[in-house]
């Protein structure tokens, strides 16, 4: 077998564990390693193979959460008509990430000290750059500030993920409710 058809094969069994292991820690986030070994259908070395622990696994998720969220960022195409539609758009992309958006919320050692993962800073400038538009625009109010919003969205992303994993909220009604509570929230009156 080639070297290159060797490195995707282990690239897409890479993926297809992390997959997995977000998907189990999204319901479970206790797991163990051999819970996620177990749910990713391979053995526990297999699985300290790819991540040497826990911790190895968490920033492999981490990294796998950022990139989703920047490409949800794309999709939503943040500058394009007024902000309020471009918010419903980033929600409706970020859907499909929210249950491991949920867990990785849980990590606090993800958000703390310099080893901060400079992606969530990335993240964090565009949606605060969205919120300040839609306040420059007179489309939002400005006794609220971009920052707030853009930490009230993670929270009430992360509510809903964890609502629709448990049963008690619709999936369907995901992206709804996030923007119409948000948004109801931080519309300006009149707007």
């Amino acid at each position: 077998m080639s070297h290159l058809r060797y490195s995707c094969l282990m690239a897409l069994d890479r993926d297809q564990v992390l997959r997995s292991a977000a998907a189990l820690l999204t319901r479970k986030s206790t797991a163990t390693m051999d819970e996620v070994a177990k749910a990713a259908g391979i053995s526990r070395a297999t699985l300290h193979r790819h991540f040497a622990g826990r911790d190895a696994l968490v920033r492999a998720l981490e990294t796998l959460g950022i990139a989703e969220c920047e490409a949800a960022l794309d999709t939503a195409r943040l500058d394009d008509g007024p902000a309020g539609e471009a918010v419903h758009r980033l929600v409706r992309a970020l859907e499909p990430s929210g249950g491991l958006l949920a867990f990785l919320y849980t990590e606090n050692q993800l958000f703390e000290g310099e080893e901060q993962n400079q992606g969530w800073a990335r993240i964090d400038e565009r949606l605060v750059g969205l919120f300040r538009r839609g306040q420059e625009s007179g489309e939002f109010r400005i006794d609220l500030t971009p920052v707030w919003l853009a930490e009230a969205l993670y929270g009430l992303l992360v509510s809903g993920a964890w609502a629709v994993s448990d049963g008690r909220v619709a999936g369907k009604d995901f992206t709804y409710m996030i923007v119409e509570l948000l948004l109801g929230g931080a519309r300006r009156a009149g707007a």
